[in-house]
């Protein structure tokens, strides 16, 4: 069985952005900057979001139910698809908002230090999350490129955290550049686009995450890995013939797996038996996971015969 993912990134992460959204909120009251507004909703964003994957974490451990045979391991994802549409409406949507009421009604930034100062703080801690993140999501990756770890990847926990501390430092970026522009130019226009541009950034993330969530909540197969080791193991059998393996995760951890089974016809009842626990045994000890496993007995076949598939 799989390792259930820490959620130490999810601590940390929550841990940072309390304390960058007091520093961020604090500074837009004295230098009245539009981005540092929109950079102080998007932690606030990233906050409740790292409350609501601990609250998916936790649901979906859950025992089996009568109602919830399977378990509860889907609640992960249902919670996970709820954070990337509030980054999407409330984070996106807000900094969009204010920035393009900046622009409208434009304000000259005042003592610029003050988000100098924070932005720096938020970098630092931001940064230092981002590293606690990537560090567990590259483990869970298993030498897998960035897009495909995320594409392929079956705990969403671990690629939002990552995804909202890469908008985060993003929007970093970009508020510095909206107030350092703004106020050497002179021009209040740039710091309303800079809200405009953290935005774009928090709804392109909030996108990403809405999709990968959607394949995981709707029932995506199994890891790739899992479901060679899951055939390997299954052809493996003298007694039978395996004709099609179908999977479907269930939680991070959980996979259901069906089988298509044949076995040979000379073999008696109790070989079949013993036959089939050889084979679940065998299935069971070649997965990471935890498996609910079922077999579908379709025909027996003589031990000379080829199967017709």
């Amino acid at each position: 069985m799989a390792k259930e993912s820490s959620p130490t990134a999810i601590y940390a992460s929550i841990a940072a952005n309390v304390g960058i959204a007091a520093t961020k909120f604090t500074a837009a009251a004295f230098t009245g900057s539009s981005a540092m507004v929109a950079e102080g909703v998007h932690s606030l964003v990233d906050t409740a979001d790292g409350l609501l994957l601990l609250l998916g974490r936790r649901r979906a451990r859950r025992r089996p139910t009568s109602d919830h045979p399977f378990g509860h391991g889907r609640e992960l994802y249902f919670w996970t698809l709820i954070v990337a549409i509030l980054f999407f409406a409330l984070g996106g949507g807000m900094s969009v908002y204010e920035g393009m009421t900046h622009i409208l009604h434009p304000q000259p930034i005042r003592n610029p230090a003050w988000n100098y100062a924070v932005l720096a703080f938020a970098a630092l801690f931001d940064g230092s999350s981002f590293v606690v993140g990537f560090r567990q999501f590259r483990a869970a990756a298993g030498g897998r490129g960035f897009w495909a770890a995320i594409r392929e990847g079956k705990d969403p926990s671990l690629f939002a955290v990552v995804l909202e501390d890469i908008a985060d430092l993003a929007g970093i970026a970009l508020a510095f550049l909206g107030v350092f522009l703004g106020h050497l130019l002179d021009n209040p226009y740039l710091d309303g686009a800079a809200s405009i541009g953290v935005g774009l950034v928090m709804t392109g993330v909030a996108v990403v995450m809405i999709v990968e969530s959607k394949g995981l909540l709707i029932g995506e197969r199994a890891d790739a890995a899992v479901v060679e080791c899951i055939t390997a193991a299954a052809s493996g059998l003298r007694e039978a013939y395996v004709r099609r393996v179908r999977t479907m995760q269930l939680a991070p951890d959980e996979v259901l797996v069906t089988l298509d089974v044949t076995f040979d016809r000379d073999l008696s009842r109790p070989q079949v038996l013993e036959a089939i626990e050889r084979l679940e045994h065998r299935i069971r000890a070649a997965s990471p996971d935890r498996l609910w496993l079922y077999l579908e007995i379709s025909a027996l076949l003589r031990r000379d015969d080829e199967p017709d598939w």
